[in-house]
């Protein structure tokens, strides 16, 4: 059975990282559009599926699984054994604890202002909202002072857990790419955080997702 990924179509979405990830590993896939502008990802039919009314969602030959990290990270680990290895070795404690650490400073450190800038002057228009200049420089300048800290890391190694690529690294490009559409180059600023992402941007994986996603099933 297909796997059915239930989202929107932006690269820059939440969607955009699990497609990603679906292509990284060759794994053929149904895109299921959801109308994030016309609200279906909170109604009740929806709801029946995320409860949370968040997109995407996944159908995994009956599997429904939400939350686009998770789903990220199940793809991984279910399909493995094939396409771009993700994932530290399983016997590599080492090498596991700095993936892990990885994965947790994207999520507390890259992630928050990331998602409120991307709120004031994406997000805001769509409920009827004037963005605010200033609060998304706010976010910005927060966001580069954690980009400082990164820039002495990758300035050490070549990706956030060492010098192999892994899924820590892939999922900052949905977020990081839709700042430069909202006219930040905050990405590029920093010489080996603009190395990184130019590393990890250019991935064909990604660049298949430049026109919106679209299944590959």
């Amino acid at each position: 059975m297909i796997l059915k990924l239930h989202g929107g179509l932006s690269q820059g979405s939440p969607s955009g990282a699990v497609a990603l990830v679906l292509n990284e590993k060759k794994v053929p896939f149904e895109l299921v559009p959801v109308d994030m502008v016309g609200g279906e990802h909170r109604t009740p039919e929806y709801r029946k599926f995320n409860p949370f009314g968040q997109a995407p969602y996944i159908d995994d030959d009956g599997l429904i699984l939400y939350e686009s990290r998770a789903i990220c990270r199940y793809i991984a680990i279910k399909y493995g054994e094939q396409g771009t290895s993700l994932l530290p070795p399983a016997g590599d404690f080492n090498a596991i604890a700095l993936f892990e650490q990885a994965m947790s400073v994207e999520v507390s450190a890259f992630s928050p202002p990331v998602a409120g800038a991307m709120d004031e002057m994406l997000y805001k228009k769509y409920r009827g909202l004037t963005p605010d200049q200033a609060k998304f420089d706010e976010h910005i300048a927060t966001l580069s002072m954690k980009l400082d800290i990164y820039d002495e890391i990758l300035g050490k190694q070549k990706y956030l857990a060492g010098d192999e690529m892994t899924l820590a690294d892939l999922l900052h490009l949905p977020g990081g790419s839709t700042l430069g559409h909202l006219g930040s180059d905050i990405m590029t600023q920093k010489p080996n955080v603009a190395r990184w992402f130019n590393d990890i941007s250019s991935r064909k994986s990604w660049q298949a997702l430049k026109d919106g996603i679209k299944g590959t099933a």
